[in-house]
């Protein structure tokens, strides 16, 4: 059965062309007489809508704000998965998740994949990696894998520590995510040792895992990765009167997939709105920590006389709940999830230019190779930014309908019960569950059923890009596949393994009632689901 769920974003035409369709061009010609350099920043978990008003005014993120003046910033970008290694892939290769098949944070892009980074170093570009990249596999447990794999099977657990906050009270620490500082100051000293000396351009890739809330205590009530840690220094840099404590729906009128997600994530009790309001302030104090080190990048470029040279980018691999809809993390298609920071600047870049169209990460490969001039492969899903934003096209009309009205993100990951789909055009928000689905900001109502005939047309739509039903069932069968070679390898010990990993304090009262209902699963045929 699909389950849909449609909303209402914004104003503008729901017609929309296939990809490639019609012949016209993912990319551009070369557009600088000396390729530029290249920087791309990309952190962990930003919630796209504080680069612009309202949100902008819940934190002092002044590079941010310093990009968005001096460049261009996407209003509209979104993640194609909303989860790092999935999302990644897509960045890194230019391709949906369905293509790679990258269902999780263990199945990413095969490491001998080309990405567009192998093409820029083909081209005569200078290469360098730090950071987090998480785009062939994430570093996670046990416990992340075998929660997605067992998504399917008939029972409910809490597998994450209730969300909690942890202050250092200290208002002169400024360096609290200690390795995302270090690798930041190994990128500014090969800019200031290595590539101030280069006579061909370079492209440098920052991965950092802030905002990303930190892993908890491996055992006990908040067993999980869900502190949201700073200090004072940064928690000064939030306005708490600006702060939206979120609205919620009763337990009982939740969408049946939102209330599998706010269970495992252990988020159905009771939180005072204190609570709330220090989780999400917490939260933007980790996004004005990101912030600096993003400036970081920036002082540097400009000390060395690299900034007027280099195109700068930065985004993010997804979002953060950060309590709506219940919940904290991602793997959600609301907005604070999947919405994203998109912003660049540099040579030829459009400044003080913000661009409503709707994006994607998948374009940051297409673009990649735009600026270096390089021929774009044929079968990428992703189209080149430069259109949009550089002041090089003179005649934007032929360009307008370059990147078409609509992007794709999908999900097949932990903690959510059921593949999901998101055709998110100008006007609407279209989700399908394909396993059992602005005039609403706050995304609280389904209008599906009010509009059957947007309904029809959005779901041809999705349909015309992604099989989803055919993708759900080879996700059933990869999850199911996965699961039994686990439990091969692990073997005698598999009842103490599986009972004392994530979901241990509820597994532990029932431990037959569970084990019993995995082996109804696995005998269970694989088929797919009728739609």
């Amino acid at each position: 059965m699909v389950l849909l769920w449609v909303s209402v974003v914004a104003v503008s035409a729901l017609a929309a062309p296939d990809p490639g369709a019609g012949g016209q061009r993912r990319g551009a010609a070369r557009v600088w007489p000396a390729a530029p350099n290249v920087v791309l920043v990309v952190s962990d978990s930003f919630d796209g809508r504080l680069t612009f008003y309202p949100g902008s005014q819940v934190v002092k993120l002044p590079f941010i704000n310093f990009m968005k003046a001096h460049g261009t910033s996407f209003l509209n970008a979104y993640t194609n998965s909303p989860i790092c290694c999935p999302s990644r892939a897509a960045m890194w290769s230019g391709l949906f998740t369905h293509l790679t098949e990258s269902w999780n944070n263990f199945k990413g892009l095969d490491p001998n994949y080309t990405t567009w980074m192998d093409i820029m170093e083909k081209h005569g570009y200078r290469t360098q990696k730090f950071g987090k990249l998480d785009y062939t596999s994430g570093h996670h447990s046990i416990s992340n894998r075998v929660e997605a794999w067992t998504r399917d099977v008939a029972f409910l657990l809490r597998q994450e520590g209730r969300p909690t906050v942890n202050l250092i009270p200290k208002k002169t620490k400024v360096r609290v995510m200690e390795r995302d500082w270090e690798n930041t100051d190994r990128a500014v000293n090969w800019l200031r040792k290595e590539a101030s000396n280069y006579t061909h351009p370079f492209v440098l890739y920052l991965g950092l895992n802030l905002p990303h809330p930190y892993p908890s205590p491996s055992s006990g009530e908040n067993f999980g990765s869900s502190t949201f840690h700073t200090s004072l220094y940064w928690l000064k840099k939030v306005s708490y009167d600006a702060i939206k404590i979120p609205k919620w729906s009763p337990l009982s009128e939740m969408h049946p997939i939102d209330y599998y997600s706010s269970y495992t994530k252990n988020c159905t009790g009771k939180f005072t709105e204190k609570e709330i309001k220090n989780i999400r302030a917490f939260y933007y104090a980790m996004c004005a920590e990101t912030d600096a080190m993003l400036g970081e990048i920036i002082l540097a470029l400009r000390q060395l006389g690299l900034l007027e040279k280099t195109v700068v980018i930065y985004t993010s691999d997804h979002g953060e709940l950060a309590m709506e809809h219940r919940q904290f993390y991602k793997m959600s298609m609301y907005e604070a999830s999947a919405h994203v920071p998109l912003l660049m600047m540099g040579p030829g870049i459009k400044a003080n230019l913000q661009v409503p169209n709707v994006v994607s990460l998948v374009d940051i490969y297409p673009t990649m190779l735009d600026i270096v001039g390089a021929p774009l492969p044929q079968n990428l899903s992703g189209y080149s930014l430069l259109p949009l934003s550089s002041e090089m096209f003179k005649n934007e009309h032929k360009f307008k309908n370059l990147h078409p009205p609509w992007i794709l993100s999908e999900f097949h990951g932990c903690n959510v019960n059921a593949s999901t789909y998101m055709l998110r055009t100008n006007q609407w928000k279209y989700i399908a569950y394909s396993d059992d689905l602005s005039s609403d900001p706050d995304e609280l109502t389904n209008i599906a059923t009010q509009f059957p005939e947007v309904t029809y047309s959005l779901d041809r739509k999705l349909r015309s890009i992604i099989n989803y039903p055919k993708v759900s069932a080879s996700v059933h069968r990869y999850n199911k596949e996965q699961f039994i070679k686990w439990k091969q390898n692990v073997g005698q010990n598999y009842s103490n393994v599986i009972a004392n990993l994530r979901w241990h304090q509820d597994w532990l009262q029932e431990p037959r009632k569970y084990e019993s209902a995995i082996d109804q699963w696995l005998k269970t045929p694989a088929n797919p689901k009728k739609i």
